[in-house]
């Protein structure tokens, strides 16, 4: 099995060097475009350089990046500069079913329960203790904060956004590039890029497209 190479080197790298090392892959590294962090140490990981040059390196990688537009942004780069192997990182505590499907790049984290019929795209974050529910669509590049509750027959389109402690209700749905803040019970849809928050959940205001 090929050690991990991380991309980003802010806090939630740090968490995925634990994760990574949970599972017990060797970390060879962190690659951070921020100059001053290089040479630095990431729990105890060496930041080797810039982004750029994974290609030097014989590693899978995981793209340690909470913002989801921004993980997505450079997953591309590195896939027009090669042919990065993603690895998916699942922590040995997890509990899921035989029907839960998991696509290359996605990091789950300590405590989190995905029950049955529940599909996970690329890349994809789901942090400590998030519980996901029945036939469950969670999109590529979703990013789920920790404690959050998702019920069954919920759909997460690319780029979604879920708040730590949130709930959604069964059935709904939360749109492309949209968010649900921290602590919000979500009641009825999100549509594309907008920001809903509270309990029960309202419009905030709209995000840029993606």
């Amino acid at each position: 099995m090929k050690p991990i190479l991380i991309i980003g080197g802010g806090g939630f790298a740090k968490e995925i060097v634990w994760l990574a090392q949970d599972c017990d892959r060797d970390v060879i590294g962190v690659l951070d475009d921020n100059p001053e962090t290089h040479g630095s140490l990431v729990q105890g990981i060496e930041v080797l350089g810039a982004v750029d040059e994974w290609t030097k390196y014989d590693a899978e990688i995981v793209i340690a990046i909470g913002n989801p537009r921004v993980r997505a942004i450079v997953a591309e780069k590195l896939e027009q500069q090669g042919k990065p192997l993603f690895a998916t990182l699942i922590h040995p505590s997890v509990r899921y079913s035989k029907t839960v499907t998991f696509e290359a790049g996605c990091m789950v984290c300590a405590g989190t329960i995905l029950t049955t019929d529940i599909s996970v795209g690329k890349h994809v974050i789901l942090n400590l203790n998030v519980t996901v529910g029945h036939e469950t669509c969670i999109s590529d590049f979703v990013t789920v904060a920790p404690m959050a509750a998702i019920s069954g027959n919920v759909k997460l389109e690319c780029y979604a956004e879920v708040g730590t402690g949130a709930s959604i209700r069964q059935g709904v749905d939360i749109g492309r590039g949209a968010m649900l803040g921290m602590g919000g019970v979500l009641t009825k849809n999100i549509p594309n890029f907008t920001i809903f928050a509270g309990n029960p959940a309202k419009k905030l205001k709209e995000l840029p497209e993606v």
